[in-house]
């Protein structure tokens, strides 16, 4: 028994030290299909690159920020969203450094950023608008793509209530694509008829256990990919940084480039 026990401690060491060492550093970009009822033909296709949760601290070093940036600019995407959460617990030391950082992306059709619960509401957004990057605050934009228009509506995070939502997502003829830090506005979402979500938060749940799944997102309708339901399909990345723990098991970091589809035959 002493020898299982050991054997049993001697592997959880093992497999801590290589989600420290290794897997968080392990980035990767993904690819997805997002159905999004109502889309144009003119942006059927349209690539979207998505960049979230970066956590740039002494853990997540701007080296790992210029490895994402390098993975969504070499795909060339059509229009980009920062999904928040740059810094961890607010820290300013972090966020010019993590905006400069991001500084080289660019997109024909715009960069656009949403703020996360560890991010302010002062320094953060102030630091990425610098930069050309237009911050989406409890705010919609109309772009237009191919001579279509589209709207990216950007909510803060302490935005849950579906009045609030509502007032930022209003019914409207043109597609919208919910830019929602929490992937638990999805509920809101599929309430108000919005198309598309976009969600970061979760990191997959960072830790993802044989048998057992990701204890530290149990509470969210889902953790990391895609999902549809009832018309409404959502995206939600696993993101770059950590937070808490400075380590991934089975959840490696992820970019993503999303495709715009049309929706026949969403559930």
């Amino acid at each position: 028994m002493k020898t299982g026990v050991s054997a049993l401690c001697g592997a959880a060491a093992g497999v801590v030290a290589h989600g420290y060492a290794y897997e968080r550093h392990a980035l990767r970009l993904v690819r997805a299909d997002m159905p999004v009822p109502g889309l144009a033909p003119e942006h059927v296709g349209v690539r979207v690159g998505f960049v979230t949760d970066l956590h740039h601290s002494e853990f997540t070093t701007q080296a790992d920020i210029a490895r994402a940036v390098d993975l969504v600019m070499a795909q060339r995407p059509d229009l980009i969203v920062l999904g928040g959460d740059y810094v961890s617990f607010g820290e300013r030391r972090y966020m010019e450094p993590c905006a400069e950082a991001l500084a080289p992306l660019t997109a024909p059709n715009g960069v656009f950023a949403i703020l996360g619960n560890h991010d302010d509401d002062r320094e953060m957004p102030a630091a990425l608008e610098r930069r050309g990057f237009a911050v989406l605050r409890d705010r919609r934009t109309n772009i237009t793509m191919n001579r279509a228009p589209l709207i990216l509506a950007g909510i803060r995070y302490w935005t849950r209530q579906p009045a609030d939502v509502a007032r930022v997502v209003s019914p409207s003829a043109i597609p919208t694509i919910l830019l929602a830090h929490d992937p638990r506005r999805f509920a809101q979402a599929i309430e108000l008829a919005v198309p598309a979500v976009l969600s970061g938060h979760t990191h997959g749940g960072q830790v993802v256990l044989p048998f057992i799944g990701a204890p530290a997102a149990r509470r969210f309708p889902v953790v990391a990919g895609s999902a549809v339901r009832t018309g409404t399909s959502i995206f939600v990345s696993r993101g770059v940084g950590t937070v808490y723990l400075p380590l991934r098991i089975n959840c490696p970091p992820e970019v993503a480039l999303i495709t715009l589809r049309h929706a026949s035959g969403l559930a």
